[in-house]
Formats: structure tokens, C-alpha cells, sequence
């Protein structure tokens, strides 16, 4: 039986029994906590950190969202840490899905956002959900085949005769032929990694709609074998116009089978656990949204890597790459998304601005900024509750100027844009005048 526990960023887990419970504070059996710890001592080795472990009794989560399984049986979805207490999960889980189809790509065959806050449901269901759907699709319109060439040994003649094996043939087998002919099958590479995938949902899915639905799709595909080469399959997927309808499921075939994602955590346990780092996806998502609100005239670049903090021995040293330039006629701006909590009323602590992260684009603006007239710098955060507008202009030396904007999650707008001048159309709530201490 699956056991679900739902946690935000950075929240902690125990084996320990726990008299209360909260987004933050999550219990979870041993058998789980003790998997946690050998999948985290795992992934240590190699450099990653998902999860922290403190006074052997705790594990600390890191800035990692998305679903995970473990073997016994217990799913823990993790949220984005922006969730207050007492808001609503199932609109955190519509948002979260939101970004990652925008981050990500993904076509969505349901229609409108509606249809997503109706699944009630964890992100990896919804992953295999739409995967489903979409190979149901292309099952009703037809399963590509094509031609292969097949070489074998038969008593009969068909096709071409290979004449330098048979004149090599031995004596007491001369009644046998060696003939090659073609075969048109679906056994090909697009083909074998949909059957992997469904494969691998029939096992981790605990949808009951999902299980008939996979297991009734597995057998449509009965006659074409499992890939073995994952890697090899993908990159022998074509993209011609006859399989132009295999294009809508690339994406959710990769993300099943864990091959392009910001970050998948894939083990022995065959279990889908989807895990993103949320630093990333927030910077992805500002920047496909940016993009498609620019005017026709801007242009829109992600982590240019144009220039070098310093030259050492005819070499440059420490490459600078801001999330995101914005280059419009003369004007440029460079923005940099942080996924951090701003407090407008925090104003003793700084609104909880870190200092790095304004070293960091004062070294963005003295670089990329420096032969363009009219430059701008901006950092950019979540908005929340606590932070509903952007800070009064921040100034460096040389007449640099930054600003501080929130970005609406929901609607994927950057608030008062019109204050540094950006080239978009977005909402423009009143800037709030902050009381200086």
C-alpha cells in the first residue's frame, strides 16, 4: 500500500513519531528513512545533494521539488517552499505542473488550465498521465512501421540469395539457404522506447484509471520488444514529416524514462520519482515567459557566456552568465532569478537580499553592460504574500541601477517591468514606498 506524505522545500523527515505534523515536519517509516540515507550517501559521491542528514535522526531536504518513491512503498511529494501554511495543495501541484509544461515544452492535450486543477493527483501520476494519453492518441492513428532488412537461414528461398555465404556452407547443410529480405515492422527505435516506457508505468503506476489504461496500451504493442539502449533509441528518433505524429510524446516518453530533465533521480528501484531542482526551473520559467511577452523588436538571450570577470596568462578566468539579456535598439538588460523569499516589511535584514547576489550582478553590469548606453540591471523573485511589488531602485556606483521585481507564478508576468523600462507588456500594480530605517 502506498504511503503518501506531502513536504516542502527544505522540510525535514523522521522515523521518529511525531505528535504534530506540518509542511515542514514529516514522519515517514524506517524502512524509508533508511533508503533515503543510502540513495543520499549515493548521490554525494557523485556531487549532487538531495538530502541532509542531522543528528541521525532528521533528513533535511534540499531545493529539490517533484515526487519520489521508495521501495516500501512511501511517495514524498515535495512542493515549492513559497507554499504558505493552510493554502491549498492541489492549486501548489496545478502550478508546479504549469511550469514544467512551460519550462519543459510539453504539449498538453487537455484543454485549458482548468483540466489540470481537477487531477487530484501527485506530479509522477500526472507525468504517466499525459504520457498515456498521448500514446493513446498515436495508437488510434497508427503505429509507424518500416522496412528492415533481415538476413537468415531458412529451408525455403525468398528475397535475395547471399551467395558468398552459401557457397561457404557446409556440406551437411546445403538443404539451408541464406537468404536476406525485407520486413516491414514496428520493431523500430521510436517504437521500443514506447513500449519501455509503458512498461515501466504498468510497474510505478497507483492510478487505477492509469494501470488499465497502460496495461491495455502495452498489449497494442505487443509485438514490438523493449529497448535495451535508451540512449541509442533516442538519438535514431526521427523527426521527418511521416513521423511528425510522434512529436507530441517525445517529450513525455524522455521524461518516463528519465533522459532529459533538469534532474531525475534513477536507481535500481523501479519506482518514477521526478525530482527538479527548483532553482533552475524557476530561472527556465521566468525566461520562457519573458520571451514570449517580448516585443518583436527585442531579443532574448539565456545564459549568454560572452564575457570573463578577469584574464590570467593570456587566459579568462570565471565565466559570467546571467540568467537572462534583453537587448532592445540600443538599451540592454541583464536579469538574474533567484528563487529566495523576499520580505518587503524584513527592512532591518535587508528584505532578506543577499549580499552575493548583488556582488554577482554588479559584476553582470560592469561587463555586459559596459558599452551600452542605457543599461539596466534587475533581479528577480517569486512574488508572494509578503513581497507584492518591486523595492525602490537600488543604485551602484557609476549610475548602475538595479532593481528588485516579483514574478507572478500564476499568471507568468513580471511585475512592474515598466519601472526599468522592459520591452514587455505586464501588469502594473503601485510601486510601495518602503519607510527607511
Amino acid at each position: 500500500m502506498t504511503t503518501l506524505i506531502t513536504v516542502r522545500e527544505y522540510g525535514r523527515l523522521t522515523s521518529s513519531t511525531l505528535a504534530e505534523r506540518s509542511l515542514d515536519r514529516q514522519q515517514v517509516s524506517q524502512s524509508a528513512f533508511d533508503w533515503l540515507c543510502e540513495l543520499s550517501s549515493k548521490l554525494s559521491k557523485s556531487g549532487a545533494s538531495l538530502i541532509e542528514l542531522e543528528d541521525r535522526k532528521w533528513l533535511r531536504l534540499d531545493n529539490y521539488v517533484g515526487v519520489i518513491e521508495t521501495p516500501c512503498g512511501t511517495r514524498i511529494e515535495i512542493l515549492p517552499k513559497h507554499l504558505e501554511e493552510g493554502e491549498s495543495l492541489d492549486a501548489t501541484r496545478s502550478l508546479l505542473v504549469k511550469m514544467l509544461s512551460t519550462t519543459l515544452d510539453l504539449p498538453i492535450r487537455e484543454v485549458g488550465v482548468s483540466s489540470l486543477q481537477k487531477f487530484h493527483a501527485p506530479l509522477n501520476e500526472w507525468v504517466m498521465r499525459q504520457f498515456l494519453i498521448s500514446l493513446d492518441g498515436l495508437v488510434k492513428r497508427g503505429i509507424r512501421c518500416e522496412y528492415q532488412l533481415v538476413e537468415e537461414e531458412q529451408r525455403f528461398l525468398r528475397g535475395q540469395l547471399s551467395r558468398a555465404k552459401q557457397m561457404r556452407q557446409r556440406l551437411d547443410r546445403q538443404h539451408f539457404f541464406h537468404i536476406r529480405h525485407d520486413v516491414f515492422s514496428a520493431n523500430r527505435s521510436e517504437n521500443r522506447l514506447l513500449k519501455l516506457a509503458v512498461e515501466q508505468v504498468c510497474r510505478a503506476t497507483q492510478s487505477p484509471s492509469n494501470w488499465r489504461l497502460s496495461h491495455e496500451l502495452r498489449e497494442c504493442l505487443s509485438d514490438v520488444q523493449a529497448s535495451r539502449d535508451v540512449a541509442d533509441d533516442f538519438e535514431r528518433w526521427q523527426d521527418d514529416r511521416l513521423m511528425a505524429h510522434y512529436k507530441e510524446i517525445k517529450p513525455w516518453c524522455e521524461l518516463v524514462l528519465g533522459n532529459e530533465m533538469p534532474t531525475s533521480v534513477v536507481g535500481t528501484w523501479e519506482g518514477v520519482s521526478l525530482l527538479f531542482p527548483m532553482e533552475k526551473l524557476f530561472e527556465r520559467y521566468v525566461a520562457r515567459c519573458l520571451g514570449r511577452a517580448l516585443r518583436p523588436d527585442a531579443r532574448l538571450r539565456t545564459q549568454p557566456k560572452q564575457h570573463f570577470l578577469c584574464e590570467h596568462d593570456d587566459r579568462r578566468l570565471f565565466c559570467l552568465q546571467p540568467d537572462i539579456v534583453i537587448d532592445c535598439g540600443t538599451a540592454r538588460w541583464v536579469l538574474d532569478a533567484k528563487w529566495k523569499l523576499v520580505d518587503t516589511a524584513n527592512s532591518q535584514d535587508n528584505y532578506n537580499l543577499k549580499q552575493a547576489d548583488f556582488y554577482q550582478l554588479l559584476a553582470y553590469g560592469r561587463t555586459y553592460l559596459r558599452n551600452s548606453p542605457q543599461g539596466t540591471l534587475a533581479l528577480v523573485y517569486p512574488q508572494r504574500q509578503a513581497f507584492r511589488a518591486a523595492l525602490q531602485k537600488f543604485t551602484f556606483p557609476d549610475q548602475l541601477d538595479l532593481w528588485v521585481l516579483p514574478f507572478d507564478l500564476n499568471t507568468g508576468a513580471l511585475m512592474n517591468a515598466e519601472l526599468c523600462g522592459l520591452p514587455v507588456d505586464t501588469p502594473t500594480p503601485r510601486l510601495q514606498e518602503f519607510r527607511t530605517e
